[in-house]
């Protein structure tokens, strides 16, 4: 199974006060990226906001984006929880509503203990009970915990761990990944800041929060690298670079959902304890778009 190209760790829509998922706007939302060249979609990921929701939100939100998928679409799990049964349990769902693959964050409440010893384990017990290749995902930022590339060498040799989403944002450490591991071994990026240079070195695609705003782009810079039109992505890249950095990296998962609703998809307000924008952070996201000339309702999916 090939994970190459742009997948959208799809946001999670929710009613007024975050109460309860808005399935209506999620599928609005799956409707315009299907008209997109986006490889496919990740499900309760960091961008989804997959730790503020429960067992049966995250069980319906695998069969709602199964069921209004689009078939060309890639669909991809995130069941990772601190829990090996839960997240093994999880795994088995997804398998059986038709996803391709699972992506699976580092175990990080223990953080002192996670050692390599204790994640190549972790994953270990995972891949082999899991019915689908798995993913492994590293983003340090969020969980203090960090998978090294002695620790993804090792982890590759499992026939079942086909690659890993390395969210670090730091191009020496998805360099080290991809040198450390086998060719087969599929290696994606979660920062959209360094996605021309990773696909230089070698990563077969992104994982991207930015992918939710801005799906177009970030397919067409991946279509420019494949193609050998380095000028071309280049380009795309010193466009999408500054939007990356203010709506994801500076914002999380708000500036995600903000950013949505200024293009005319549903981003909503987060769930507590995130908080919703200030004005101040509203501005200096409409700033960011306008610059681009993606100020407008109805960018997206057109």
């Amino acid at each position: 199974m090939r994970f190459d190209g742009i997948f959208a760790p799809l946001s999670t829509p929710f009613t007024p006060g975050g109460e309860r998922i808005d399935f209506d706007a999620l599928k609005e939302n799956i409707s315009a990226y299907n008209r997109t060249a986006l490889a496919g979609y990740v499900v309760c990921g960091s961008t989804g906001e997959a730790n503020f929701l429960s067992s049966d939100e995250t069980d319906a939100l695998f069969a709602a984006v199964a069921e209004n998928s689009s078939p060309d679409k890639v669909l991809i799990a995130g069941t990772g929880i601190d829990s090996l049964s839960e997240t093994i349990q999880r795994g088995k769902r997804a398998g059986e509503l038709g996803y391709k693959a699972v992506l699976v964050r580092t175990p990080h409440y223990y953080k002192p203990l996670m050692t390599h010893e204790a994640l190549v384990e972790y994953y270990s017990r995972v891949a082999d009970a899991s019915p689908v290749p798995v993913l492994v995902y590293s983003i340090p930022q969020y969980t203090g915990v960090e998978v090294r590339p002695g620790t993804a060498a090792q982890l590759a040799r499992h026939p079942n761990i086909v690659g890993l989403k390395e969210s670090s944002g730091r191009l020496e450490t998805v360099r080290a990944i991809i040198d450390a591991t086998p060719k087969t071994f599929q290696t994606l990026v979660g920062s959209a800041s360094i996605l021309e240079a990773s696909l230089r070195l070698g990563a077969v695609g992104g994982i991207l929060g930015l992918a939710d705003v801005l799906p177009n782009e970030c397919a067409q810079l991946f279509a420019a690298a494949r193609s050998g039109d380095l000028a071309g992505a280049e380009e795309l890249q010193a466009q999408i670079e500054p939007v990356s950095k203010k709506c994801v990296s500076e914002l999380g998962p708000a500036g995600v959902k903000y950013a949505m609703d200024c293009l005319g998809l549903s981003g909503g307000e987060p769930r507590l304890p995130l908080l919703p924008l200030t004005e101040s952070q509203k501005e200096s996201v409409n700033a960011v778009l306008a610059a681009i000339g993606k100020s407008s309702v109805g960018a997206v999916g057109d």
